[in-house]
């Protein structure tokens, strides 16, 4: 069983996987660094490092990448939520991404709906960073890359295999005699996935960190679930924290408790085990284990709250 210690992870800890992805030589996005935190991940290469490997119901990674690289187009039949710990990111969506976008500035949180095509690219002027939570343990089973994707890796060296696995022509390794390529979506089964206008999904899917701010100010604010501000039961529920409404008193958590900082530095306590924790560090609260988290110094400090659910993960819940 995992320690305490070792299941709190600081963000100049990281280990990146530059090779994760199918898109990891494509001009553009080869800059790009995927990280997991917490659980198996997306990564299709055997290079990434897994920092937490406790399973808990959901994924915890994130990714950096300096400006104007961007990830490219892809699917996921579980959830994707990202919020933005560093910089300034463009969104986009669609076949192509041009179904529509917006900008997301740092503690900006965003739901991306299940069944659709994304993309998300740094606009900003430095190094960026968004912190991802994925639904479900096995969140690298549901991805799936628009067909251009795959043609321009081919391009440049990579392919995937239809096990999920990256192979690189430029370090020398080619298929198994047993795999073959990832088959290209047909034009049939790319009419499954949906076109979706920018104010469905706005609307809807994204929560702005100065709104949370102010509505966490006497209480947390419920981010993602059944009632939540983003309506959805992804297998895990989003709340978000600030200084009116910090767990001052140790509480017991009964399902796994991801702790993660959107600004300022918050002082955790995990049973007997106190520790700083400030924006891009994680700690992840086991059931049984009893949890405090309160802002340790003055100025602004918020910070999101993720707890695992009996939900399934699968597609975006829809209310019925």
């Amino acid at each position: 069983m995992s320690t305490i210690e070792s299941r709190i992870v600081r963000y100049g800890e990281l280990k990146p996987c530059k090779t994760a992805f199918i898109d990891a030589h494509t001009p553009g996005s080869d800059q790009k660094e995927n990280f997991t935190i917490i659980g198996g991940g997306v990564s299709e290469s055997p290079d990434q490092h897994v920092h937490i490997t406790d399973k808990v119901g959901f994924n915890i990674g994130a990714a950096g990448q300096p400006p104007k690289c961007r990830n490219s187009l892809h699917s996921h039949t579980t959830a994707e939520v990202f919020f933005v710990a560093k910089g300034r990111w463009r969104f986009f969506w669609g076949r192509y991404g041009t179904a529509g976008e917006f900008i997301a500035e740092e503690g900006d949180i965003f739901n991306i709906p299940t069944g659709i095509f994304r993309g998300f690219e740094n606009v900003g002027q430095d190094y960026g960073m968004i912190m991802s939570m994925l639904g479900g343990d096995d969140a690298g089973g549901g991805v799936t890359w628009a067909p251009q994707v795959i043609q321009d890796a081919q391009a440049h060296g990579l392919v995937l295999g239809n096990n999920g696995v990256l192979y690189d022509s430029k370090r020398g390794e080619e298929l198994p005699h047993n795999v073959q390529p990832m088959p290209l979506l047909t034009e049939k089964e790319l009419k499954a996935y949906p076109e979706v206008p920018v104010d469905a999904v706005i609307g809807k899917y994204v929560a702005r960190y100065w709104d949370l701010m102010a509505l966490a100010a006497d209480k947390p604010v419920a981010v993602i679930g059944e009632n939540g501000l983003i309506e959805d039961k992804p297998g895990f529920e989003v709340d978000f924290l600030t200084r009116g409404s910090a767990v001052a008193e140790q509480v017991m958590a009964e399902k796994p408790v991801v702790l993660m900082p959107a600004s300022g530095h918050w002082r955790i306590k995990i049973n007997e085990v106190e520790t700083t924790l400030s924006n891009g560090d994680t700690a992840l609260v086991l059931p049984g284990e009893s949890y405090s988290a309160e802002p340790s110094m003055t100025g602004q400090a918020g910070l999101y709250r993720i707890t695992a659910t009996d939900d399934p993960a699968g597609a975006t819940w829809t209310g019925a």
